[in-house]
């Protein structure tokens, strides 16, 4: 019996609560998955810095778009200058002094507009929305797998809450067959042997039962924990249908999960980065042009002679280009870098798509496997209790031993056992394939 329950207490979760507890603590609040999900959503540290990350990235697009407008300088300044000095009569003389305007204002502003370089703007607001798409990717990932998490930990406290129930009531009936073997000890009818070994089951599955409650303490503070509520408040979870499709094939999942995983659209997304990258580097080699011009308040008047004490302005615009000769030699081990790089990601992104088709394959496998699991179990537990009927009959009649009655006894909560975990198995997996295919 201790050797079953402690390989039973590791399986995943999910099944009926109907006749759990009676009435709930004051402490204590009923949830279900769905109402869990956004409580995780809610206090997720991971799913938060995702968001921030994401906002960074919309904030870059922006930033990068606003390169395409003018770059425009207001400048002034305030000098003062002395005479000029002039040496008629060679430097080691001394000269004459010219006056000048000692005091000369000057106040304007200029811009620069990038016409074309080599496309390079164009290219980075593609990069910066592109890693915008990525950020978001891994935004949606964060709360998909914060979803899975918390459905594993919510069917886990679901788990032991059913198997409580199961042992309790298996404890009541230990206890009720116990006063019958007691009572036909005591005319002769058994050995007072029976009444010890009947005594002895019944210890140990009182032992089960503080093991079992002991796990749901456990899982009771996982699950707070990722729902962001105090580790002695008791979460108690409504009973959820059992979702499961059975009808679903693996090419469909597979279909699903080539459109909306997230590790596939991850790999795909710097990809496309790399592809960027390549352009960028190309980009080197292209002529720059670019429009710039200036305007100006000026005193004094210095630009035309005869120079005077007045205020005069001044207006420039033109057009320039420029082309980098270097680069025609400096920039071919950069494309080929790059290329490179691109290269790497392209067989990146094809093993990613191979491990995404064996995830789904395995996934979907096991989902396959854990349903056919119930089918099994419930046979079971139908020949279990029928077996376990004919063994009592035959014990109170004197036809078989107490050791085939125990037996029998455990047998039966051994199948019901594993009816419900496989039930919560199926639940496990059928939101774990759903994780893997990018849409829970």
């Amino acid at each position: 019996m201790k050797t079953y329950v402690a390989g039973l207490l590791i399986l995943g979760v999910s099944y009926s609560l109907s006749a759990q507890t009676g009435s709930p603590a004051k402490d204590t609040i009923r949830l279900s998955l769905k109402d869990a999900w956004q409580k995780a959503e809610e206090n997720s540290r991971h799913i938060r810095i995702n968001t921030i990350t994401v906002n960074i990235a919309e904030a870059e697009v922006k930033e990068a778009k606003r390169e395409r407008l003018p770059e425009i300088d207001v400048k002034g300044s305030v000098e003062k200058a002395s005479n000029i000095p002039i040496y008629e009569n060679g430097i080691f003389s001394k000269p004459t002094q010219h006056d000048v305007i000692h005091t000369l204002y000057r106040a304007g502003a200029d811009f620069y507009l990038n016409i074309y370089n080599g496309n390079k703007l164009n290219l980075k607001i593609k990069e910066n929305q592109t890693l915008q798409k990525l950020k978001n990717i891994l935004k949606e990932q964060s709360v998909s797998d914060i979803h899975y998490q918390t459905a594993a930990l919510y069917l886990e406290l679901h788990k032991t809450l059913i198997f409580r129930e199961l042992i309790k009531r298996d404890v009541e009936d230990q206890k009720t067959q116990l006063k019958e073997i007691q009572s036909l000890y005591k005319n002769g009818v058994v050995l007072k042997s029976d009444v010890l070994r009947i005594d002895l089951e019944l210890s140990k599955r009182k032992m089960t039962l503080i093991t079992i409650e002991n796990d749901i303490l456990i899982a009771t503070q996982k699950l707070n924990i990722i729902l962001g509520i105090p580790d002695d408040q008791m979460v108690i979870p409504e009973a959820p249908a059992c979702q499961w499709n059975e009808n679903t094939t693996y090419e469909e999942y597979l279909k699903l999960a080539l459109e909306h995983s997230f590790n596939y659209h991850v790999s795909e997304q710097k990809t496309e980065l790399s592809k960027l990258r390549v352009k960028k580097v190309k980009a080197n080699v292209r002529p720059k042009i670019g429009m710039y011009g200036e305007f100006y308040y000026a005193n004094p008047q210095i630009f035309l002679y005869p120079y005077n004490p007045y205020w005069y302005s001044l207006g420039i615009v033109g057009i320039k280009a420029s082309f980098s000769i270097s680069s025609l030699y400096h920039n071919t081990s950069k494309v080929k870098a790059a290329q490179l790089e691109l290269e790497k990601e392209e067989e990146a992104h094809k093993d990613t798509e191979d491990k995404v088709r064996q995830q789904v394959k395995e996934a979907y496998l096991r989902y396959q496997e854990a349903l056919e699991q119930i089918k099994v179990a419930e046979a079971n537990v139908i020949q279990a209790k029928e077996n376990a009927r004919i063994i009592r009959n035959t014990y109170f009649s004197q036809t078989s031993l107490i050791t085939e009655l125990l037996d029998a006894d455990i047998q039966l909560l051994h199948t019901k056992f594993e009816l419900e975990a496989a039930k919560i198995l199926a639940q496990n997996n059928y939101y774990l394939l759903q994780n893997i295919t990018g849409i829970l």
